[in-house]
């Protein structure tokens, strides 16, 4: 049975009076960078059970009156094609789809902001959607030597040289698609006009990862090093913030190192008024109270070393596809390492390893090939499915799972062999398909069809809402059917990637 770990209405009332204090601090007018997901934070909710994915829209609300958003996006991760990892979609349509939540959650979007921007076919054709749906538009220029060259960035040649971006609000959101969006940067140019107008402003950063008051090697730090892996984040002591002020606080590199260049920037900036920055540390610069919001720590470090197994398959995989560095792949090892943890304690990796090697004493695969899938329900219950001719492994596991919390028998079936014989044979002779058993998407539409003339059926698909925040592995590559399916289903699935087919494009 899941229980929370994370208490979503403590941590709403503690992050927004920590915002409303820093708006006050800041003289009326702060633009607040939101780091990480805006919306669907599925990172956070793994390792924080009980934390709302979407609990930062919820704050939003509850700041609705005083708040508008600034969205950004690099113009090379549009123009690249970069895939968005949890939605499976490119960043052009990513931005679109974020912008459309915001909206479904009643918060407009007042501008958004092409960072670093050259002529390309995706980000002008972008740029004419938004100011077609009657959202401006802004496209900053790339500054050269930046953020190093601080006399260049904080002048009429840097800074400068992008448009103001007119707000009303005292809080300004300034989200981003994904990291690198230029989020700060959008900020500092925003705070050198309003120095240059007289016009009295703050910078803030939410993040809601790392946790700064909690240790360097909690688990819920750690998780955060593995999530980004790729890009190399170390999480470690705010040497700054120990010298100002005697306190330990935690930050990650990258913040650390570029403070003394961030401070210099911002204190060139608060100098054309007179002043000076007010942050001596980069945890000074942060208004997230996370931590305040974890309820049962134990809960937490256990999801937060799941997560990090997760990861660790996650880049394995990449690493096979081409996608990821094999940097990556040993931090994430070393990351488990630091932890006391395999890839085995994994409760699903055992039992799905297990089918697979099961179906093979059997010869009970398909075309040489023997997968495993295991699905570990809510309860701890572990349900294991290989595939066969007619289903694959994580269809035949899904099956399985649906019929025990419906308490349907084993002998019943859910669907007919006619039907999934007949499926199978249109998708071998009509559908030019190497592949006819029935992947998960595939298997889901059936059990939809059959349902009106087949209770049992009926009784399974009313079962699969239980199936979201279930797990799974699976020994072999997934093909785009399963792990559409199960990101559908909302199970979070990890996968050996051990190859299906022997050719190079599964049909």
């Amino acid at each position: 049975m899941t229980t929370a770990g994370f208490d979503n209405d403590r941590y709403l009332a503690e992050q927004k009076a920590a915002i409303l204090e820093r708006v006050e601090q800041c003289r009326g007018k702060l633009y607040l960078e939101f780091g990480g997901k805006l919306t669907f934070d599925f990172h956070a909710a793994r390792v924080l059970p009980g934390y709302d994915p979407n609990v930062k829209m919820r704050l939003l609300q509850d700041l609705r009156d005083d708040i508008e958003v600034v969205f950004c996006v690099y113009a090379d991760d549009l123009e690249s094609g970069r895939i968005r990892g949890d939605f499976g979609v490119t960043y052009d349509l990513a931005t679109l789809r974020a912008i459309d939540d915001l909206r479904d959650w009643g918060i407009a979007t007042s501008a958004l902001v092409i960072t670093r921007y050259r002529p390309g076919t995706i980000s002008d054709r972008i740029a004419q959607q938004m100011e077609a749906k009657g959202i401006d538009v802004y496209r900053h220029l790339e500054i050269a030597g930046y953020p190093n060259d601080v006399e260049l960035a904080v002048s009429d040649e840097g800074y400068g040289r992008n448009d103001y971006i007119a707000t009303e609000a005292p809080i300004v959101i300034v989200t981003g698609t994904g990291p690198g969006s230029g989020k700060m940067s959008t900020c500092l140019s925003q705070l050198y006009h309003d120095q240059r107008n007289g016009l009295a402003s703050g910078y803030a950063k939410f993040e809601t990862f790392p946790i700064w008051d909690l240790p360097v090697d909690h688990p819920v730090n750690v998780a955060y090093e593995a999530a980004t892996a790729d890009l190399g984040d170390i999480v470690m002591l705010d040497s700054f913030h120990l010298e100002a002020y005697g306190q330990t606080a935690v930050n990650y590199n990258r913040d650390i190192e570029n403070f003394p260049i961030l401070k210099a920037i911002l204190d060139r900036i608060a100098a054309e008024g007179g002043e000076r920055a007010p942050y001596q540390s980069p945890t000074d610069m942060g208004v997230n109270r996370a931590g305040a919001g974890i309820v049962d720590d134990d809960l937490v470090r256990e999801a937060s070393r799941q997560e990090v197994i997760r990861r660790y398959f996650r880049y394995r995989r990449e690493r096979v596809q081409g996608m990821c560095s094999p940097q990556a792949v040993q931090r994430t090892e070393r990351l488990m390492a630091r932890l006391g943890v395999t890839q085995t304690d994994r409760p699903v990796v055992t039992p799905a390893r297990e089918a697979a090697a099961d179906a093979e004493r059997r010869c009970k695969g398909n075309e040489g090939f023997y997968c495993g899938a295991a699905l570990e329900l809510h309860d701890g219950t572990i349900m294991t499915g290989s595939n066969s001719p007619l289903l694959h492994s994580a269809s035949a596991a899904i099956i399985k799972g649906i019929k025990r919390l419906a308490g349907i028998p084993e002998h019943i079936h859910l669907l007919p062999a006619h039907v999934i014989g007949d499926l199978a044979d249109l998708k071998a002779n009509y559908l030019d398909s190497n592949s006819p058993s029935l992947n998960v998407q595939e298997v889901l539409i059936a059990l939809g069809i059959t349902a009106a003339s087949n209770p049992a059926a009926r009784a399974g698909i009313e079962m699969l809402p239980q199936l979201r925040g279930a797990q799974m592995h699976l020994t072999h590559e997934p093909g785009m059917g399963d792990e559409v399916g199960l990101r559908k289903l909302g199970i979070g699935m990890t996968t050996d990637a051990a190859p299906t087919t022997n050719g190079y494009f599964l049909r």
